[in-house]
């Protein structure tokens, strides 16, 4: 049964008021820009948004920010944004930073279904705060809590009607792991073919935990900070 939805809108219409919205890429590498803006068109607010970063002052998750959209960011990053820096340092937006190798193993948990484990990064520090610790071999640790969200929204390069995925090379980052941790896990795709013509070895997400596909109406591929070589 096909899994390709008309639009992006159509994708996420039926994302509800205050849900926990997952969402892939880097700054601005693999983030599902027209699936973002769909969300700011649609307005469901007091989101609670899971992401490595919130895009750029201009670009990304911005969007929802600056539409009031949302009540939290859980993100190992606030550089690059200055509507989300404003929001945070004013006490407006509630954010809580989570170290980028932790973020990523939280996502992964709970997409594996593992509802915690014990890393020793962040021990000692505000990430510790209130969060159960225990020693291992002559080592502390702290338990840090699985992430699943109702909506999960990725960007892939390949997808099929079945909902397999191909990432182009950097824009894989957090997309897979996003995937995975969504109840209902939305990919805007930049090319889709019919199921059965990718590359079985070549898949980075199974279909399995896709539940809708879209199609891209645009593909910028923007840069977040260009730097050249003088001379």
């Amino acid at each position: 049964m096909s899994k390709v939805i008309a639009d992006a809108r159509s994708a996420v219409a039926d994302l509800p008021e205050g849900a926990t919205l997952l969402v892939g890429g880097f700054g601005l590498c693999g983030i599902p820009e027209e699936l973002i803006e769909a969300v700011r068109d649609l307005g469901p607010k007091d989101l609670t948004i899971v992401s490595n970063n919130a895009g750029t002052t201009q670009f990304g998750l911005v969007q929802l920010l600056r539409n009031n959209q949302v009540r939290k960011v859980m993100a190992s990053y606030v550089g690059e944004n200055d509507v989300f820096e404003q929001l945070m340092l004013s006490g407006t937006l509630d954010v809580e930073l989570v170290p980028q190798g932790t973020l990523a193993e939280r996502l992964r948990a709970g997409g594996a279904g593992i509802p915690g484990f014990y890393t020793a990064t962040g021990v000692n520090t505000l990430v510790a705060t209130g969060k159960e610790t225990r020693a291992f071999d002559g080592r502390e640790y702290i338990l840090e809590r699985g992430i699943t969200g109702e909506f999960a929204l990725v960007h892939a390069w390949k997808g099929d009607t079945d909902g397999n995925l191909v990432y182009r090379k950097t824009a894989r980052n957090f997309n897979p792991l996003v995937a995975m941790a969504g109840r209902i896990t939305v990919a805007e795709v930049e090319e889709l073919v019919p199921a059965g013509q990718l590359d079985p070895d070549a898949i980075h997400t199974p279909g399995i935990f896709v539940q809708r596909v879209v199609v891209c109406r645009e593909n910028a591929k923007r840069i977040e900070r260009r730097t050249v070589r003088k001379g």
